[in-house]
């Protein structure tokens, strides 16, 4: 019995073959479309948020990650807080953190433009 045992093991890493280069190649391709699928357009777009967070102004209309809309009525960049009026007839303001504006919208009222 110990000899059969001996002769299985002896046997196995010949059939294996170790660690080849088509497996090395594999795995770079893998990695190379895992980087051009997800973390190179997860970089992408957190570059554009954080170009678009820093050209926030006032009187930018604003929409929040919790879905406000308003308007920055100020910033207060050294606490990163953005204070959103979100109610113009009762002056109803909202400090939010700055990360939390999601969107500048650039609605343009057709009927005030003409």
């Amino acid at each position: 019995m110990p000899y059969i045992l001996l002769q299985a093991t002896a046997a196995a890493p010949a059939a294996q073959g170790g660690f080849g280069g088509s497996t090395m190649i594999f795995m770079v391709a893998m990695f190379a479309i895992l980087y051009f699928l997800m973390i190179r357009p997860q970089q992408k777009r957190a570059k554009e948020l954080q170009k678009m967070l820093e050209s926030l102004q006032v009187n930018d209309k604003v929409l929040t990650s919790s879905g406000i809309y308003g308007r920055v009525v100020s910033l207060k960049p050294d606490k990163g807080i953005v204070v959103v009026e979100i109610d113009e007839t009762n002056k109803v303001r909202v400090e939010f953190q700055k990360s939390a504006i999601v969107t500048i919208l650039n609605i343009v009222d057709t009927a005030t433009a003409k």
